[in-house]
């Protein structure tokens, strides 16, 4: 029987979009000869995996993750609902998931085997989407949430308070959920984007015949509400309205140092 390396074993999964094990399986059946391996991989349905790769897979899952002062959202993406709830998909994001939170974000690697395999194994185009990671202050509480959706998560956070409490940061993980701010402050919002929609106000405001010298007034009054849809801390708190998320914070003596957010879809 002929020898082959794994680099063989590489370049075959490469052309084919093959498992791993198929293609060393195929090289094996093939005597190493890798255009009798490729023929037997096509004649075994197990070389689609590459024609896979262009067809949209905006559906999947999220898991999240903590390992001592870190945490980690991962994002698995794939083409249906159904494969997103399979046995096989649910159990590899979650596994992503701890080895970001553990090791950081290229630990994803480790991996990559895996992900290539359940491409075959459920005949769509899975792929990695994306990874959060955040480190922790020392002395800084985090905490994370995931909103589940037919057995699968759909929706993970983490959040990172400096001060507070952990039931605190768990409600704040909570609201991010459903509420999904774009950023933390107002002053993250890139002026470009404000300056694009001050404008489309202006020209709304004026298109509804205000008077030209309440112009300016009405347009930063609409602006604040833009911004209160999208800023964490201007947002008005989910379980109760009377509160923003900066006054929450106030409340229980802490700072929102950061978070995170992955949606499926999103």
């Amino acid at each position: 029987m002929a020898e082959f390396t794994a680099k063989d074993v590489q370049a075959l999964r490469l052309s084919s979009g093959a498992g791993m094990m198929d293609a060393k399986k195929a090289l094996q059946e093939s005597d190493g000869d890798m255009d009798a391996a490729a023929k037997w991989l096509r004649e075994k349905g197990l070389s689609k995996a590459a024609g896979r790769a262009d067809r949209d897979n905006s559906e999947g899952a999220v898991a999240v993750a903590l390992s001592g002062s870190n945490a980690a959202i991962v994002e698995l993406k794939c083409e249906t609902d159904f494969v997103a709830k399979s046995d096989q998909f649910a159990p590899l994001v979650q596994e992503l998931a701890e080895l970001v939170a553990a090791q950081g974000e290229g630990a994803v690697e480790q991996r990559k085997d895996a992900i290539d395999d359940l491409k075959v194994t459920l005949k769509e185009n899975i792929d990695l989407g994306r990874v959060a990671r955040v480190e922790g202050g020392e002395g800084h509480i985090l905490d994370t949430y995931l909103h589940r959706q037919d057995g699968r998560g759909v929706n993970g956070v983490i959040v990172e308070l400096n001060g507070g409490s952990q039931e605190l940061a768990h409600d704040i993980a909570v609201h991010i959920a459903f509420t999904k701010p774009t950023h933390l402050r107002r002053e993250d919002i890139p002026e470009t984007e404000v300056a694009e929609e001050r404008e489309t106000l202006t020209n709304i405001t004026r298109a509804e015949g205000k008077p030209e010298a309440a112009l300016d007034k009405i347009v930063e009054g609409r602006l604040g509400g833009w911004y209160a849809t999208r800023v964490l801390l201007e947002q008005k708190y989910v379980k109760d309205e009377k509160l923003s998320i900066q006054q929450l914070l106030a409340n229980g003596g802490a700072e929102l140092v950061r978070f995170a957010q992955v949606v499926v879809g999103g």
